[in-house]
């Protein structure tokens, strides 16, 4: 990675070009690509450790699939966690006492008003768009205990290769992008009392660990955009963008014992049909720390 700061200011174009063709020419093409085979999730062998890192660093992601099946056990996405330098776990309040979130159709007041914990369709974001500065998301992992009847396709987008786009179309669009106040999420207010502040930030912008990170939601409600030009026909193209088939992205419908492993990749969700007697359920683990090595 060039120095991240000209690479935002846009002030070094041939340390932009050297890390975009490096970058181009070591991304996964194919969904198989992503995918390592892994025993015990709980243990990896030093292979299928290394296996998982060399995804992350090419693409920011890695699916990992075990013969573990419907196995109900939280100690499966924070073992692999740990192994992979995932430690400081997002503690959010839709998230069991633990802080690993158990992802299914739930019908109690709270849950039942947010998307995730209904079968209804997700858009593209980033995990932990709202939060405050200080608690950025840098990684999270998608467990799958139970897959649904039909539907639940996770789709995922390197942010990367997204800034790529970008950029090849319209340098300016960076820079509306990296400014300071480009999003902002309001404050989350429930019978007058403030359960989460506003967060206000950019979108693109110089990680925690040095890394080039997104901040992004594609809904159209209860989010402020900073009013002006600029920004409102960057945000123009990057709906664009994701919608666009030329955007490098995977599909990838979870089996029971999978999952996802990555540094807070964008993601979406098809809508998703229960059996009647077996619900779709996803452990979600969301972190502060970066996958070790990548």
């Amino acid at each position: 990675m060039p120095n991240l700061d000209a690479l935002l200011r846009l002030d070094r174009p041939d340390d932009y070009a050297r890390w975009r063709d490096l970058k181009l020419a070591r991304a996964p093409q194919r969904l198989d690509e992503l995918i390592v085979e892994v025993r015990n999730p709980r243990q990896l062998s030093a292979a299928e450790h290394a296996a998982l890192v060399d995804r992350c660093r090419r693409a920011n992601m890695a699916i990992y699939v075990s013969g573990l099946g419907p196995m109900a056990d939280k100690a499966i996405p924070r073992r692999l966690g740990e192994q992979l330098g995932l430690i400081r776990l997002d503690h959010n309040p839709g998230a069991d006492q633990d802080a690993i979130t158990s992802l299914c159709v739930q019908t109690g007041a709270y849950h039942s008003a947010y998307i995730p914990y209904t079968d209804r369709p997700l858009a593209w974001h980033t995990d932990g768009y709202y939060n405050t500065p200080n608690r950025q998301i840098n990684a999270f992992i998608l467990h799958c205990v139970q897959p649904a009847a039909a539907g639940g396709v996770n789709g995922l987008i390197d942010p990367e290769m997204l800034y790529i786009r970008l950029r090849e179309q319209e340098p300016d669009l960076i820079l509306a992008l990296t400014a300071a106040a480009a999003m902002t999420i309001p404050a989350n207010i429930v019978d007058g009392v403030e359960l989460r502040p506003p967060s206000v930030g950019p979108v693109f912008w110089r990680g925690d660990f040095g890394h080039l990170a997104l901040r992004y939601t594609d809904r159209r409600r209860n989010i402020q955009w900073r009013d002006d030009a600029a920004t409102k026909t960057a945000i123009e193209a990057i709906r664009a963008l994701l919608d666009d088939p030329a955007t490098p992205s995977f599909h990838a419908r979870l089996d029971a014992g999978c999952g996802v492993v990555c540094n807070n990749v964008l993601h979406s969700r098809s809508r998703f049909n229960d059996a009647p007697e077996t619900n779709r359920l996803l452990y979600r683990a969301r972190y502060y720390d970066r996958i070790a090595g990548t």
